[in-house]
């Protein structure tokens, strides 16, 4: 019987791949940036956009003028935090609808129904999901800080 001898080649074989070849796909982040909001009092955007979703930073009650923290309480500080978000949003070309969550930090959530009485005056309908969450402090000596997320159309 013979044996069979295989023959050497140069030539690897060429595999031939049934995956189709996907397109890449860039990751873009856009900054947001409007001077009818505080500018950010540290290393952070103002705002992200992702895609269509936009992530905002915490706002505290600081007056965009001025950069100073609002004179009053709760009730005061609140609307002056949604004032500040109403304008990051429509910085993006967005409304408050466009809103899908908020976290609302407070340093006494026993100011939580005056607090809830403004907030009720923003988001009037269809209600972004919401947390609340009582914390130790908050930048400035602020009663309350919320951060929002945007999904754009």
């Amino acid at each position: 019987m013979k044996k069979k001898v295989a023959k050497k080649t140069s030539k690897k074989p060429v595999k031939k791949s049934a995956k189709k070849t996907a397109a890449k796909k860039t990751f873009v982040k856009t900054i947001v940036r409007t001077p009818d909001a505080p500018a950010a009092i540290g290393p952070y955007s103002q705002g992200v956009r992702a895609g269509n979703t936009v992530y905002f930073a915490g706002q505290i009650p600081l007056d965009p003028a001025t950069g100073e923290l609002v004179a009053g309480g709760i009730a005061e500080q609140a609307d002056r935090v949604l004032q500040n978000i109403s304008a990051l949003v429509k910085a993006v070309g967005a409304t408050l609808d466009n809103v899908v969550k908020s976290t609302v930090y407070m340093v006494d959530l026993g100011m939580f129904a005056e607090m809830n009485a403004v907030y009720s005056k923003y988001f009037t309908k269809d209600h972004p999901a919401r947390v609340t969450i009582q914390v130790a402090g908050l930048p400035k000596g602020s009663l309350v800080e919320i951060d929002v997320v945007v999904v754009l159309n």
